[in-house]
Order: C-alpha cells, then structure tokens, then sequence
C-alpha cells in the first residue's frame, strides 16, 4: 500500500468514527440512575421509587412525567427508547406528546403499551387503542427496549431493534378528534403506573430530537 493510500485510508476511518461518535453523543438520558430529578408524578407518587439503577413502577395508578431540561421536555419529532422489564401480569405504558396532569390517564398524547401478560390483549408495542398488537414480542422476567420513533405523521415502534408497529397519522385526525387530544402534536414522555398488581421496571430511558 502507498503511503497516500495509507493517508486515505486513515481518513475515512477517522471520519467514520467521527460519525459514530456524533450519532450516539445525539442521545441524551432523561435519567441519571439515582434520582427522579427531572420527573413529577401524578396522584400517587409512592408508585414510583429508585432501586439498583432502575425506576421501578409498583403501585397505584399514577403517572411520571418528564419535566426536565432536555430540550426543554417537549418534543415533536424523536427517537425515544428504554430498557424494560415486566413482572408476570403487570402492565404499564409510555406515553409521548403528552403533558402533566394531576390525576387520571393521560387525556394529551399517544401511549406506547407495555404488557406482555396482563389481563389486557394489547401487548407490549402497540400504539393504544389505535394499531394494537396481539401477541407480545417480549417476555416476562427478561429486559428488552422499546423504542419509539416520531417522524412528522409516521410513528414506528421496535422492539430489541425489530419494527412491531407502524402508523401513519391521518391527516384529519385533529379535525375530527372532538374533544379528544390523541392525535400528534408535541409535548413530553410519561411512564404509566397502571395498577397495584403491576410491577414494572425501567432504566436507560434516552432521548433524541429529530429535526422538525
């Protein structure tokens, strides 16, 4: 090899890694493993507590929301993903363009379930209540991550890098909503405390903004 061949070379490696590094350094965590600094509960915050790293989901209903300063928690179009693990009959959820309230489900925004056992058939990955899936790509007991991406109308959700769902908002959906706020718009995460016998589990929770 030359040594203008070597020079070459050595470039595009350098480049490629630049490239790398700026991907993953987009990714921000919106939480620090210690601390639910950045968040508000609704309704029942005992819900929610810190153990080994993790937030863990274990009680009444309630609600966490992202309050904190990363882009200023609020988010149009994203990338948003959390590791995840379900106790057996456990439910929970992620919602997105939602915004805080004090008590009851969420009225703003779309909900990402998390479920992979519950009572309830709609599994882990479904977009609730609009493109529901039936049979979980995730089990009990074993950590996975749910991911969402929001890219104008086109809202896709993986599950350990695999697509589960796809949607495409229609374009009348807020002219013909009524009073309903399910729809895309632009808000914050929440993580659901679905009920008393749901125990749930999350760490890793990143987030990276999309250009509008």
């Amino acid at each position: 090899m030359t040594r203008t061949s070597s020079t070459t070379l050595m470039t595009i490696l350098l480049f490629v890694i630049h490239l790398n590094v700026s991907a993953q350094s987009d990714w921000e965590n919106l939480f620090d493993g210690k601390s639910l600094d950045g968040w508000k509960a609704s309704e029942n915050p005992k819900t929610f507590s810190i153990e080994d790293g993790m937030i863990v989901v274990d009680g009444p209903r309630a609600h966490l929301f992202y309050i904190g300063d990363v882009n200023n928690h609020t988010f149009k179009n994203f990338e948003f993903k959390a590791d995840v693990k379900t106790m057996p009959g456990s439910n929970s959820g992620m919602y997105f363009h939602t915004e805080y309230q004090k008590k009851g489900w969420p009225d703003k925004g779309y909900e990402v379930q998390v479920n992979n056992s519950h009572t309830d058939w709609r599994r882990t990955a479904s977009l609730y209540g609009v493109d529901d899936v039936r049979d979980a790509p995730a089990d009990d007991n074993e950590w996975f991550t749910q991911h969402i991406i929001v890219q104008d109308s086109l809202i896709t959700i993986k599950v350990d890098g695999e697509v589960v769902t796809q949607y495409v908002e229609p374009k009348d959906v807020k002219e013909n909503a009524g009073s309903s706020q399910r729809y895309l718009d632009q808000g914050t995460f929440a993580l659901q405390g679905h009920d008393p016998e749901s125990k749930v589990y999350y760490k890793n929770i990143m987030v990276k903004a999309l250009p509008d």
